[in-house]
């Protein structure tokens, strides 16, 4: 529990059989998590049974995708606050007290793997990954005006209930570039938000988008076209936003429906 408010850590997982039981017990370690829920995205064979080991709770999304399987987890957490993490060991469970504190100002609290200090000898976040992820967030942070970004790809996120509800109820992708939808969700939502720097660690194991070149370049493209949808339907924010506007996505189904997946 944080401040009076109840912690739900998400884990989305498909190939992170061999770490998944450490984080899930490292969050648990931490006094802080009321609960830790595993969404079992047709996770590789072991994984369920090392889940098990643990007090965490499971859940299966049958919907193949990273994005699939984080709406699954944002609508079945039950937590005040949700936290999205990792299972593959890229995330130290202890960064969470500092997304946190800003939880307690902030409806929403962004990581962010690109400072240079925090990035671990062998971690996967070389200049290419690093650059890219900060060059579409400058993007964002241009186009809509926004408070410091400079990390799309950072799975590691503090959402409060209302706006986890709001964004579960507006995502339309079901692929690896979702992490990007949350955000600019978040931001056209009127939601006050902020980015912290986290610790960014090797993974354990091998990633399934971005341990190839070639496919975290097509993640980044499809990322891209969808802050340009995103931007030509939303007007440009000026100033701080006092409250959250009503959840109406600012993109069609329509258009949201030629987005791939």
């Amino acid at each position: 529990m944080w401040n009076g408010k109840t912690v739900s850590v998400v884990l989305m997982t498909y190939a992170e059989r061999d770490s998944i039981r450490g984080v899930i017990e490292g969050f648990l370690a931490t006094g802080i998590v009321d609960e830790v829920l595993v969404v079992d995205n047709n996770a590789q064979a072991g994984t369920v049974e090392e889940v098990r080991k643990t007090a965490a709770r499971l859940v299966h999304e049958p919907l193949q995708g990273y994005g699939h399987a984080t709406r699954r987890g944002l609508v079945e957490a039950s937590g005040d606050l949700i936290v999205l993490a990792e299972p593959d060991g890229t995330f130290l469970p202890a960064d969470i007290s500092k997304l946190l504190v800003y939880s307690d100002e902030c409806d929403v609290v962004f990581g962010t793997r690109t400072t240079r200090e925090m990035i671990w000898a062998d971690a996967n976040m070389d200049w290419f990954l690093r650059w890219g992820n900060w060059a579409v967030a400058k993007m964002i942070e241009v186009l809509l005006n926004t408070s410091h970004l400079s990390d799309v790809g950072c799975t590691y996120r503090v959402l409060h209930r209302h706006i986890a509800e709001h964004v579960a109820g507006h995502m339309r992708v079901g692929g690896s570039h979702a992490g990007v939808e949350i955000m600019l969700l978040t931001i056209t939502s009127g939601a006050r938000f902020v980015e912290v720097p986290v610790n960014y660690l090797p993974r354990v194991g091998v990633s399934s988008v971005t341990g190839k070149r070639i496919l975290a370049v097509q993640v980044g493209l499809r990322m891209i076209q969808m802050v340009f949808r995103f931007t030509r339907a939303t007007p440009r924010r000026f100033g701080r936003s006092a409250s959250m506007v009503p959840p109406r996505s600012p993109i069609t189904d329509e258009a949201h429906d030629k987005l791939p997946l």
